[in-house]
């Protein structure tokens, strides 16, 4: 019989400072990096698809941050001055995840969406942006980076 597949691991965002310290992204509602690895079909007049003609490679995220406490402020704040930093999404607790981790360097925030204030619930921001560098580090076989 086959071991069930449950989920009870928890996920976990940091990301490094512009002094090189490490800060937990929290609370997180979510997080979506997003990895666009473009390439079409090469053919030519004589055969088709002799190949592929690769694109270059782009890195997004996207982050929706609650309001409380103080890194909604901090990613505003990296967001206004456009300071660089890496982002690390890892397991926090549990050992679910097919990943050691997913590593997203040389991050720009290039759109912050602070949400409406209403009477209840807390507010949030939704934070997008772009990573220059990317590494994922699996639990079995070889991490892999981009470019």
């Amino acid at each position: 019989m086959e071991k069930p597949m449950d989920w009870r691991t928890r996920l976990a965002v940091t990301y490094v400072d512009e002094n090189g310290n490490k800060v937990d992204v929290s609370p997180i509602d979510s997080f979506s990096p997003s990895f666009t690895l473009g390439a079409e079909v090469h053919h030519s007049i004589e055969r088709t698809h002799i190949g592929a003609i690769f694109q270059p490679q782009q890195i997004t995220f996207s982050m929706n941050v609650k309001a409380i406490g103080d890194v909604t402020a901090q990613l505003t704040s990296l967001a206004l001055s456009a300071t660089r930093f890496d982002i690390t999404l890892h397991e926090h607790d549990g050992t679910d995840w097919s990943f050691k981790q997913v590593v997203l360097r040389e991050c720009l925030i290039t759109s912050a969406s602070p949400s409406n204030t209403t009477v209840s619930g807390a507010p949030a921001a939704t934070f997008s942006g772009i990573s220059l560098h990317a590494s994922a580090e699996p639990k079995q076989g070889a991490a892999v980076s981009i470019p």
